[in-house]
């Protein structure tokens, strides 16, 4: 049976007022009740992995018998610091694109390829590429969100999946006001893995981010930047359509990175990549890239509100 979309509620801690200090006399808390009061960051786990490390590499250097000096915080502090020269972590960029590199598929929008003056069996062999976008696997059936400016008008479908796979698509579903289209994969790879989806309701300007996609049809590529701005608005180069509530970023999007997830720090997506914003006739990054809500994107494969 296939997994239901997965969705991820907002990960901001909300403030609250610190609670009353217990009587004097209470009795102290059971150990279970002090572990959950107590909500250990993922920070600190690898800091204390790190700690132990150092300190079982420092006691690996003989015992501490009597008349033996005694470990330090500076000891433990240079010792971590020396694991950690020999084997960085990994950038928080690098852990979210890890996680949503699974889902991301590259789009390929095929034209006809008929041409007159060619003999026909031979047309058959130019499928003619017309547009090179990404999509992001919503559901592991097969269905994508991607953009609708890098579908509309084909006559063949094609999408790649993370592990290589290759297969036809087909257009299940259209958000026109908010350049959206919903595809669905005829053939999936067996462990196909869905993203996971975060409302943009805690969203803020300067939250990390990064935007994934095969931009002039390299990639996967990961640029990385922060929420610029949030309800923006955008007009097309034509002037025949204009989108609003828009995501604005500055993590590098290029034509190709169109329809792919704008991600934040822990591998979610908050947004589909759509546009970018260049006052000059060339079609390249300076700086201003728009993504649709999630909120919007989901509605548009017709799954329930977060």
């Amino acid at each position: 049976m296939k997994k239901a979309p997965l969705y991820s509620r907002s990960r901001r801690p909300a403030e609250a007022t610190p609670p009353a200090p217990p009587p004097v006399d209470a009795a102290p808390a059971a150990p279970a009740a002090r572990a959950r009061r107590r909500r250990v960051p993922a920070e600190a786990w690898w800091a204390a992995g790190g700690a132990a490390v150092a300190v079982a590499v420092l006691l690996a250097a003989g015992p501490l018998g009597h008349g033996a000096r005694v470990l330090t915080q500076d000891d433990i502090d240079a010792a971590v610091r020396a694991s950690l020269e020999k084997e960085p972590l990994p950038s928080a960029a690098a852990k979210a694109y890890e996680a949503i590199a699974p889902s991301v598929v590259r789009v390929v929008a095929l034209g006809d390829g008929h041409a007159e003056g060619h003999d026909p069996a031979d047309d058959a062999e130019r499928a003619m590429q017309r547009s090179l976008g990404t999509g992001v696997v919503v559901i592991d059936n097969g269905t994508i969100l991607t953009n609708l400016h890098v579908v509309w008008g084909a006559n063949k479908l094609r999408v790649t999946f993370a592990d290589g796979t290759e297969s036809p698509a087909r257009l299940v579903g259209v958000q026109t006001e908010n350049d959206l289209a919903v595809l669905r994969a005829d053939r999936i790879p067996d462990d196909l893995v869905a993203a996971t989806m975060r409302s943009t309701a805690d969203l803020r300007p300067g939250d990390h981010v990064i935007a994934v996609g095969h931009p002039f049809g390299i990639g996967p590529s990961v640029s990385y930047g922060i929420v610029s701005g949030l309800n923006r608005e955008f007009r097309s180069e034509t002037g025949k359509r204009t989108l609003t509530n828009l995501i604005q970023f500055d993590a590098a999007a290029n034509p190709g990175n169109s329809g792919g997830p704008l991600v934040t720090m822990d591998g979610q997506v908050v947004g589909i990549v759509t546009a970018i914003l260049n006052p000059s006739e060339e079609r390249t990054f300076v700086g201003i890239g728009f993504a649709v809500p999630i909120e919007n994107a989901a509605a548009a494969a017709g799954m329930p509100p977060f």
